[in-house]
């Protein structure tokens, strides 16, 4: 039985008895789902009060981010349509989060900067876990991008923004998402469009090379 992280196994005694009932993984990740997009409106709102009960939902919302994948290994019930849909609301809501940030930013020290920022980060993290997806899955099976490593997944940086937005620290993730997801960005895109210019090299190759055999 495969271990996984350490966010995999501190679920994994709560979903293990939901294997014995109706539960489907797809209804935990319409939970997570609910749960991150309550957590990024309150996010939005900008209040203290808002930045609090955004973390608690989120880091909630994180969990059952875990708990869903965790349930279909458990009950044996994967399936491609499961995974895609888990694949785009993680996506969805880790992007949104951080223009939610943003938008409750509005009122710091970081003003309309903070929006700006936002959208950055969002647009980034967007792009960097979509063309993360397609060089594992399309252009380069067996590739890893976003590998992690000592029981730790790069996602599990998100269990974070709980902590910090009880903390009120919320400008901080904001600084480090654009320091960090730009650049980020720009490696994996350059990989992506390396990547796909090899499949049509080869493939014109392929192609090439049939037409000479006829």
């Amino acid at each position: 039985m495969a271990v996984g992280s350490w966010s995999h196994r501190l679920v994994r005694p709560f979903v293990r008895p939901l294997a014995r009932t109706a539960v489907t993984p797809n209804q935990l990740t319409c939970l997570r789902a609910i749960t991150g997009v309550l957590a990024c409106l309150c996010f939005a709102w900008g209040s203290r009060d808002g930045q609090v009960w955004g973390g608690v939902i989120w880091l909630l919302s994180a969990l059952l981010d875990r708990a869903d994948g965790e349930l279909a290994r458990i009950a044996n019930r994967s399936s491609p349509a499961g995974h895609r849909y888990d694949y785009a609301v993680d996506m969805s809501l880790n992007a949104s989060m951080f223009a939610a940030v943003g938008v409750g930013l509005r009122h710091s020290s970081l003003g309309l900067w903070a929006i700006l920022l936002g959208l950055v980060c969002c647009v980034c993290l967007f792009l960097c876990l979509y063309w993360s997806e397609e060089i594992e899955n399309t252009l380069e099976p067996g590739a890893v991008v976003l590998g992690g490593g000592g029981g730790f997944d790069p996602d599990d940086l998100f269990y974070l923004i709980g902590p910090l937005a009880c903390a009120g620290l919320l400008r901080f993730v904001l600084l480090a998402g654009s320091i960090v997801l730009v650049p980020a960005a720009a490696v994996i895109g350059a990989w992506f469009w390396r990547a796909r210019r090899e499949v049509r090299f080869n493939r014109r190759r392929r192609v090439n090379g049939q037409t000479r055999n006829v």
